[in-house]
């Protein structure tokens, strides 16, 4: 028996050294491959013929060096590049064709060229590369070719996935074999490379990649005859498809020959053979080293502004030049030392100084905010716009990190002359709270240290704008901790509190609305413990009603109406109306409820009122479909109580909350000697507006306060409306480099920037018993999508890109001297432009260039929003045959 054991133990191990674990080379024998690798950059959309790129033709001559005499499978092959062409990736004609005529030599020069004919040597064992030696003083753009060539015969001869170290980084790689051919998929989404980007937070405005990789390699006695790789990067702008750009990838391996060879050295490992060979040759790594690219003949930044100070005037920013010269400044800025940044700030005019600090503070490089926080003076108030445009632009911010959200609570510990400007800073910090713990960053020592400071905030002070500045902050920071925090100030007596807080409920996930959540907000709305303001009440039905309502809670509302104040019931029978005419997802349950006919009847159902709340498509495309939504609630008197518009964006699941603006006013029946609703007799005499933008809350705004301040306004109101929020947003921020399975890098930027001017205003004429509110949004967008891929020699890209400029107005004119009184509500968006550009260009380190042009134009005609038909019966009686 141990006879027999012995010998099947034999035969086993025997058949295991046959079968080879990855290729193997013959002795004293020279391979002789043809290598072409080509880059192709283009549209999506994009055929080959027109694409931008080029591509590498050499020979190469492959040898064993040395084998582990006791593993096959175990050697040092050596790799000689040699006769090295470039030419254009597609067809071009003489004009174009910018590499015609040249050599190697010429385009590369004599020192690179001389390196990418260095030899080099590569360790496999097992089919995988354990080391790659080549020397530290070349180029990192030469050794990254090298190790795209040596990628190549990385490869694994039976079914299955494995991680590997390779060119592209260290992948998850699935192999499938069959019969004389392997094909190698790489997982690019698993790859992990030293060189990490950034992307917007927000995904709706967001670029999303797909990206593939598949080398098929065919083998003839155990040893490769050809592999042919292809590889695709798709990036498309999420709320754009057709602002997209695509990498194509090649490498072709070929066995043309062999010859004899060089004999095996004798060494017993691997880097005493390396050593003999070369003393200066170096394992440095298989995956790709970054490539410093260095840029011959750019402006400074201080050149680039002045050559961009005009279109960043005010009186440009309407204009999609503007957003356009934002992006570009970025760019130089993210490029910048902080002293060169200081001299911009310091240079540029007083009227378009507050654009520069938009285009320093949205960079987010260190250089950019150290250079800001030398440059701010918060101790002094006449530079109150430049801290606030300062302020925002960190809210907006598309990646922030921990050391700006510490510079802010750094500034907010220090003195600040203007009160409004603290405000600001704490309000800020919160939507910097959530962004940095949607990244992960919830446990950061600054993190911890805001959260602590924002959740005690409210209950640590008795000054109403200090609970409304950390109400506000938390409101921004979407934090769970923060529910209970809203749940207890919802019952406020203090309406701001409550409104504050029933407004950030809403904007939680309906998971979070926890019992104690509903049953404290239907307390409120149905007042079981004390009268509350109207526009509480109404922010209460709201939060119900997008929280998953049970059928108990619907019949109840709908039980309500009919004994709420006059305006009130009006509000909530329209509410009802838009929920189940827009589909939301209460409509099931509403109309479950209504089924009952004690709950809905002709007496609730007939209420008369001008309030009314209205939900629309302001566009539906394949990518994104943009809705709206009015809310307005007056006082029993005719007066504006809350006027609320929304506007959102969805796409792929993604919803983006763009803008909020919010008007509010209260005790001014005093003017008209009417009689206040019930629980609204001692309000103090205000107007305001609030404003949240890409859901970022900003500190809101006070047209007037208390009766004297109402009066003088009333007398000194021009009708010129008061600006919220004016300024340059950089929008979409996606900065990566795509390390190609070729050694060559692909650096990718999408940005999109956006120039908004918000305003509102609220008129009220005693003599025509007239009054008018407004909303005013100015907009310009430009989006860039760049790709590009610099050897350093050589250079071509693809630039995406489409521009647009656009005007909404809301207007709300009321007229009170009768009742029910009359309300006209006018949303106009205005015709505007939008154009799309594709630019492709080649370039060579001679300064020979070619650059290709497309665009395209059209114009999308404006148009009046349809409200409701109510709405239209109205305006017909307010403006009479005009309308």
């Amino acid at each position: 028996h141990t006879e027999i054991m012995i010998f099947l133990l034999l035969a086993m191990s025997t058949d295991h050294s046959k079968c080879a674990a990855g290729p193997r080379l013959n002795n004293n024998q020279l391979y002789k491959f043809s290598y072409t690798t080509d880059v192709l950059l283009d549209r999506t959309r994009g055929s080959k013929e027109g694409s931008a790129g080029y591509r590498i033709h050499t020979d190469v001559d492959v040898s064993l060096v040395w084998r582990d005499p006791s593993s096959k499978d175990e050697q040092l092959i050596q790799f000689v590049i040699s006769n090295v062409r470039f030419e254009h990736v597609s067809p071009r004609s003489e004009k174009k064709n910018i590499i015609h005529g040249s050599t190697a030599e010429s385009l590369m020069g004599k020192t690179k060229l001389a390196a990418l004919t260095k030899p080099f040597l590569v360790h496999l064992k097992n089919g995988k590369v354990k080391a790659f030696y080549s020397y530290w003083t070349e180029p990192a753009v030469i050794k990254n070719i090298k190790r795209g060539v040596a990628s190549l015969l990385q490869v694994q001869l039976h079914t299955g996935k494995v991680i590997e170290n390779d060119v592209s980084g260290r992948c998850t790689v699935e192999y499938k074999a069959v019969k004389g051919q392997v094909t190698r998929t790489k997982i690019l989404d698993t790859c992990r490379t030293p060189e990490t980007g950034f992307t917007t937070h927000i995904q709706v405005l967001g670029v999303s990649r797909k990206s593939s990789s598949v080398t098929v390699f065919t083998l003839e006695d155990g040893f490769i005859r050809s592999a042919v790789a292809e590889e695709t990067h798709l990036l498309v702008l999420r709320a754009r498809r057709s602002t997209a750009t695509k990498v194509v990838s090649k490498q072709t391996f070929t066995l043309v020959g062999t010859e004899a060879g060089p004999l095996e050295a004798a060494g017993k490992d691997v880097t005493e053979v390396v050593k003999s060979i070369d003393a200066k040759l170096a394992a440095v790594g298989i995956v790709a080293e970054k490539v410093k690219s260095k840029c011959k003949g750019c402006p400074s930044l201080l050149e680039h502004w002045q050559s961009q100070q005009k279109l960043l005037e005010p009186t440009s920013l309407s204009k999609a030049s503007a957003p356009r010269s934002f992006l570009a400044l970025i760019q130089s800025i993210r490029k910048a030392s902080k002293d060169e940044i200081l001299k911009v700030l310091k240079s540029a005019s007083k009227t378009s100084l507050p654009q520069v600090v938009d285009a320093v503070t949205s960079s987010q490089t260190t250089a950019s905010l150290d250079a800001m926080l030398e440059f701010l003076n918060f101790t002094d108030a006449k530079s109150f716009v430049l801290q606030e445009r300062f302020l925002y632009a960190c809210g907006f911010a598309s990646h922030p990190n921990e050391r700006m959200l510490r510079a802010l609570l750094d500034i907010s510990k220090g003195k600040i002359s203007k009160i409004d400007i603290k405000e600001s800073v704490v309000i800020i910090m919160g939507a910097l709270v959530h962004k940095l713990c949607q990244k992960g960053g919830c446990n950061l020592p600054t993190v911890v240290e805001v959260k602590k400071l924002i959740l005690n905030g409210p209950d640590s002070t008795k000054v109403e704008s200090e609970v409304q500045m950390y109400l506000l902050a938390l409101k921004n920071s979407l934090l769970p901790e923060a529910i209970p925090i809203f749940t207890k100030y919802a019952e406020s007596e203090v309406g701001a509190y409550s409104t504050i807080a029933l407004t950030a409920l809403q904007r939680y996930d309906v998971s979070l609305m926890t019992d104690e959540v509903k049953y404290t907000v239907n307390r409120v709305y149905h007042q079981n413990r004390r009268i509350y303001e109207k526009n509480v009440r109404a922010a209460a039905a709201d939060v119900i009603l997008s929280s998953n309502p049970s059928y108990m809670e619907i019949k109840n509302l709908l039980l309500s109406i009919g004994n709420l104040p006059h305006e009130m019931n009006k509000y909530m029978l329209s509410k009802i109306q838009d929920i189940l005419r827009f589909q939301m997802p209460a409509s099931k349950v509403i109309q479950q409820a209504m089924r009952d006919m004690v709950s809905y009847n002709y007496d609730r159902f007939s209420k008369v009122g001008s309030s009314s709340a209205f939900s629309g498509f302001m566009a539906q495309s394949a990518d994104v479909t943009s809705t709206y939504s009015l809310d307005i609630l007056y006082s029993g008197s005719g007066i504006l109580r809350r006027s609320n518009m929304n506007i959102y964006g969805a796409s792929k699941g993604a919803t983006l909350h763009g803008l909020q603006v919010a008007i509010e006013a209260q005790g001014l029946e005093s003017l008209i000697a009417a009689t206040p609703d019930e629980g609204e007799e001692d309000l103090e005499s205000f107007a305001g507006m609030s404003a949240l933008l890409f859901d970022v809350q900003l500190r809101p705004v006070t047209f007037f306060k208390g009766y004297s301040d109402l009066m003088s306004k009333m007398f000194s109101m021009s009708g010129e409306p008061m600006n919220v929020v004016k300024g340059l947003i950089l929008l979409t921020d996606h900065s990566e480099v795509i390390q190609l399975q070729s050694g060559l890098k692909a650096n990718a930027e999408f940005q999109g920037g956006l120039a908004i001017d918000i305003s509102g205003g609220m008129e009220i004429s005693l003599w025509y018993r007239e009054s008018k509110t407004s909303v005013n949004n100015r907009g310009a967008l430009v989006v860039t999508g760049n790709v590009t891929v610099d050897m350093d020699f050589m250079r071509a890209g693809v630039e995406v890109s489409f521009e647009t400029e656009a005007a909404l107005d809301f207007i709300t004119t009321v007229q009170f001297s009768e009742y029910p009184f009359l309300v006209c509500m006018q949303m106009d968006k205005a015709t505007f432009p939008v154009s799309e550009y594709v630019t492709k260009y080649e370039g060579l380190l001679s300064g020979k260039s070619a650059v290709s042009h497309k665009s395209r134009k059209q114009r999308v005609p404006g148009s009046e929003f349809p409200l409701h038909q109510e709405n239209s019966n109205m305006c017909k009686k307010v403006f009479g045959s005009s309308w």
